[in-house]
């Protein structure tokens, strides 16, 4: 439905798009993004009153979507001029050029369809008629934000707020770019502006109560909670749901329940009303009442997909009860593909692999590719015919899209690494890696250790930093350890592999040459990493930094100017590194050009690593991941045991990885890599064979 509403208001076929929205929100009306997608038509169609309505129904229904709040911004900038909406605004810029608001009002719809190039190319006309106001920087900021130009997005709306400080467009716009730099204090600030502003945005005042408890000020975010519950149509399902997740994070499970219970029949199939429906009867170990209520809603509600695995979800994993909950479930939506994998997963879990297979074939059957059952159709030929399996690979591979098939390739590799023909899995990821090597980062630059290292500075007395920083070299397994640390910490970043990465030169592969050549001091460099950390959300220094790179070199700067740092390094067997980096690839998409270059590379980074430990050349930590990287509760006993604290348990390391050792299937066609490899291999403490 939404792609058809959308291919209409791209034809400007508003009427169509209008009425298909309506039939959407006549179907589901419980569901946001149809009321979401009606705001919009009617927004286009030059109904901005109604178009009120609508997005205000959605954000009853979801007040914490901030894509919703977005597009609220949009259209309360457009209602400045109702009657200049939809064509009348094409009528008056052809009529007048210079007709500044027209543009901005039309920009505003062209960012509420996601048309960011039109939204772009109107912002531009504008400026030629009023560069200077404020009205524009908003536009501009919404267009640096829709791109991912976050800082951007800043500079613009920081100035156009300082200039209209009680313009509630700006300031939501905003507030806005604060989260998309996920500085919640800032955002916090903004928004509580707004709603000072405009008392009756009931919806931002559900993003405020997110936003405290996000931060960890749960008696803000309650305080926040009572106001709008008690204020003049804030009681919603949405807010209703807020407070359930409010009492939740509180500790208040059955207030949660009473917060949560009544929007089972009003949001039968509301997805996080439902995870922390059974988050609250777990805790209060109610598991009969959780049956009865969801059997109950399945009664009225048997074609809800999350309503049947929350259902599923309080059954024992692969007992009968579970087998009979998911037979209901396929009885009620016979060629539901989600069901159909529910019930092979269980006859894998009771030994039933003919079962399993037969229902993977029935899956493909219905929807061709389809992973979970074209993996289990694999897993079972390599039981019986390893080639088979291989062969039916291949044929995935060659029926995907492009996008599709680095990822499969891969998969080949592995199947074909499992089917014992080792020499036909290292050529094909070696193929893959040369293929992707031209889109990829050059692998980073190493310096030769110096003659003699600066000092180390002292740690002032009473100095609270202590910073963090994770490193681990492609194949380490560095990433396993950062999921279960940021499980157990909040001020874990990961953003220098995301979109908008920190620009200090920790990110920055010319730092070394920079170092060296005495553009970039030891002093700027420290300096521009503290700069940039309140951006990063982090207020007081304390952060645990996963790095992009490392090199030793790195330590002219952080010996003297950062003392009281450390550095936690992830290891294993660096045969097994090399194979697992030719197999999965690393976290940062560097280019292997060849398994050589990769050895040699590897080597040098290694013996740095070696380097820094027998010399205690900065404070560090090595986490030996060889019998961890596949389990989750034995990474988490390791990390436990490094650090003294107890990490919360998660329920996966991400994909499945070599186990340690079976670097050895590879001893012969990696064996010219491996002698580059094995004297820091034996350095490091790993055996020599």
């Amino acid at each position: 439905m939404q792609d058809t509403i959308i291919e209409a208001l791209r034809r400007n076929a508003t009427d169509q798009a209008v009425s298909l929205a309506r039939q959407w929100v006549a179907a589901e009306p419980q569901q946001a993004q149809a009321h979401r997608w009606l705001a919009l038509a009617l927004q286009q169609h030059g109904q901005l009153a109604d178009a009120q309505a609508s997005i205000e129904q959605a954000l009853a229904l979801a007040p914490d979507d901030a894509a919703l709040h977005l597009q609220h911004a949009g259209l309360l900038l457009a209602q400045r001029q109702v009657e200049a909406a939809g064509q009348a605004l094409d009528r008056s810029t052809a009529l007048n050029p210079n007709e500044f608001t027209a543009y901005v009002m039309q920009a505003h719809l062209a960012l509420a369809r996601e048309d960011i190039d039109e939204a772009e190319r109107l912002a531009r006309l504008a400026e030629r008629v009023d560069p200077d106001s404020p009205d524009l920087g908003a536009i501009q900021g919404m267009v640096a934000l829709r791109r991912g130009d976050v800082d951007q997005a800043l500079r613009v709306l920081s100035v156009a707020a300082q200039r209209l400080p009680n313009d509630s467009r700006v300031l939501y716009a905003l507030g806005f770019a604060y989260l998309g730099k996920d500085m919640l204090a800032f955002a916090e600030q903004a928004f509580r502006r707004v709603v000072d502003l405009n008392p009756q945005n009931q919806a931002l005042r559900g993003m405020l109560v997110q936003l405290a408890l996000r931060q960890g000020h749960v008696d803000r975010a309650a305080e926040a909670m009572r106001e709008v519950l008690a204020s003049e149509g804030g009681d919603t399902p949405g807010m209703r749901r807020v407070a359930g997740e409010l009492e939740l994070a509180s500790g208040q499970p059955l207030q949660a329940l009473e917060h949560l219970r009544p929007l089972l029949a009003q949001l039968p199939g509301d997805r996080a009303t439902l995870q922390m429906l059974l988050m609250a009867w777990q805790r209060l170990g109610r598991d009969e009442e959780a049956r009865a209520e969801l059997d109950t809603a399945l009664e009225t509600h048997p074609q809800l997909h999350d309503l049947w695995l929350a259902r599923l979800a309080v059954a024992p994993v692969g007992g009968e009860e579970a087998v009979q909950v998911v037979e209901r479930w396929q009885a009620a939506m016979p060629e539901h593909v989600p069901a159909l994998e529910a019930r092979m997963r269980l006859h894998d879990m009771n030994d039933q692999a003919d079962a399993a297979e037969a229902l993977a074939r029935q899956i493909v059957a219905l929807e061709p590719g389809r992973f979970s059952a074209e993996e289990r159709i694999v897993e079972a030929l390599l039981q019986r015919d390893p080639p088979a399996a291989a062969a039916h690979v291949r044929a995935l591979i060659e029926r995907a899209d492009e996008g599709a098939r680095p990822g499969l390739r891969t998969w080949l590799g592995s199947v074909l690494d499992r089917g014992g023909d080792v020499a036909a899995a290292l050529a094909t990821w070696q193929q893959l890696h040369a293929d992707l090597a031209p889109a990829r980062l050059p692998l980073p630059p190493q310096a030769k250790a110096p003659v003699e290292w600066p000092a180390m500075g002292e740690v002032a007395e009473g100095n609270p930093m202590r910073p963090m920083f994770v490193w681990g070299a492609p194949g380490s397994g560095v990433d396993r350890v950062v999921t279960v640390m940021a499980a157990g910490s909040r001020v874990l970043r990961d953003d220098r592999f995301g979109p908008n990465p920190p620009s200090d030169a920790f990110q920055n592969f010319l730092t070394l040459q920079r170092l060296a050549t005495d553009s970039l001091t030891p002093e700027q460099l420290v300096q521009q990493w503290r700069e940039q950390l309140p951006a990063r959300g982090i207020e007081d220094g304390n952060i645990i930094d996963w790095l992009l790179w490392w090199d030793n070199a790195l330590l002219w700067a952080l010996r003297p100017q950062l003392p009281e740092g450390r550095l936690v390094i992830a290891l294993r067997d660096p045969r097994d590194m090399l194979v697992e980096w030719l197999a999965l690839g690393a976290p940062a998409p560097l280019a292997l050009t060849s398994s050589m270059d990769a050895a040699q590379w590897l080597a040098r980074a290694l013996e740095q690593v070696a380097e820094l430990h027998e010399q205690d050349l900065y404070t560090h930590l090595i986490i030996r991941t060889d019998d961890a990287v596949n389990d989750p509760q034995a990474m988490g006993a390791l990390l436990e045991q490094a650090f003294g604290l107890r990490f919360p348990p998660v329920r996966s390391l991400g994909p499945g990885t070599i186990e340690a050792g079976h670097w050895r299937k590879y001893a012969k066609a990696l064996g010219a890599e491996f002698l580059y490899l094995t004297p820091v291999a034996v350095r490091l403490g790993y055996p020599e064979v």
